[in-house]
């Protein structure tokens, strides 16, 4: 038995995964060298497959609408009728994708080589908000994630910060209503440019991303804002004396996958620091090697630390 690439798509319905897959079939030229493509779609949306154009680069559209038809047994029974070199799977955007991951729903011979989410950038923010769970659901194993339909309003850092929380390692792609990419540079809620950024807490989370994924940006610069304090000094969780981590949890998805955003900081008297006490930490930025990264990242040093009041809403958020 051969092995058949998958190229995976998942997104809610009509966020553009039927047109995405024709235009990587149709215009990009994908399927020229293949003899035959199989592209299994899991709902009805608005748009329908040009099966007419699909025919002349021997692809062919099946329909599995229902989820308990979309099983191991199923999907070998398409293998053996179509042999298909690659197969293209338009997932439903309300179906749990961790079976499809794990192996347990794709023949033994298949194997996913990238797998792409679709979204609406004039609902994503709605969707995230009411249907959270349904979501991360969709872009959690995603190789690239594509907000299509996006304009000069389109709040990129964001859906970026919102992105990064639950799939760090995503590409992103903005793609403007007439087919052609964004690559504007995103814009903080905060002034990224200035030496000193006084962070409020609606800020954090979206500058805690920023500065993770491109350290070097604020290498040198000054950052302010309040902070948890994670400082065990006992026990096997026990720091390092000379640092301590400041930071904040923040709400991915739920309440059950709340996360601590915090940044190793070097202080010589992190001992006096107590452990889940509230400051008001102002701190220099430092883009340099900590084996807590496991490679460069932004390390703080404290220019000055005060105690703080804990604030009403001890969460941070990423929209």
């Amino acid at each position: 038995m051969e092995d058949v690439p998958v190229y995976f798509f998942t997104g809610f319905m009509d966020s553009g995964k039927t047109s995405l897959i024709e235009e990587t079939l149709l215009e990009n030229g994908f399927g020229d060298d293949c003899d035959s493509i199989l592209i299994i779609a899991c709902e009805d949306g608005d748009t329908e497959y040009d099966t007419e154009r699909l025919k002349k680069i021997h692809a062919t559209v099946v329909m599995s609408e229902d989820k308990s038809d979309f099983t191991k047994e199923n999907l070998k029974k398409l293998d053996s009728a179509y042999e298909p070199d690659c197969v293209f799977i338009e997932y439903n955007g309300t179906w749990e994708t961790d079976d499809v991951y794990s192996g347990k729903v794709l023949p033994e011979n298949w194997t996913i080589v990238q797998s792409l989410a679709t979204a609406d950038a004039a609902d994503f923010q709605m969707y995230l908000l009411n249907m959270r769970k349904i979501m991360v659901e969709q872009l959690k194993h995603a190789d690239v994630i594509i907000f299509n339909r996006c304009d000069d309003d389109t709040p990129k850092s964001k859906f970026r910060a919102s992105v990064k929380s639950i799939n760090r390692p995503a590409q992103i792609v903005y793609e403007r209503s007439d087919g052609t990419v964004d690559n504007r540079p995103d814009e903080m809620p905060f002034n990224d440019k200035a030496d000193e950024i006084d962070l409020d807490d609606s800020d954090y989370a979206l500058w805690f991303m920023d500065a993770m994924d491109n350290p070097k940006k604020y290498d040198g610069k000054t950052v302010s804002f309040l902070a948890l304090v994670y400082n065990p000094r006992e026990g096997k969780k026990k720091l390092k004396s000379g640092t301590f981590v400041p930071g904040r949890f923040a709400m991915t998805c739920c309440v059950e996958d709340i996360q601590f955003l915090g940044l190793k900081c070097v202080y010589p008297d992190s001992d006096k620091i107590a452990h889940k006490s509230w400051i008001k930490i102002k701190a220099k930025v430092k883009n340099e090697f900590a084996r807590e990264y496991h490679g460069k990242g932004p390390v703080l040093y404290p220019v000055s630390i005060e105690p703080a009041d804990k604030p009403e809403d001890e969460l941070v958020y990423f929209s």
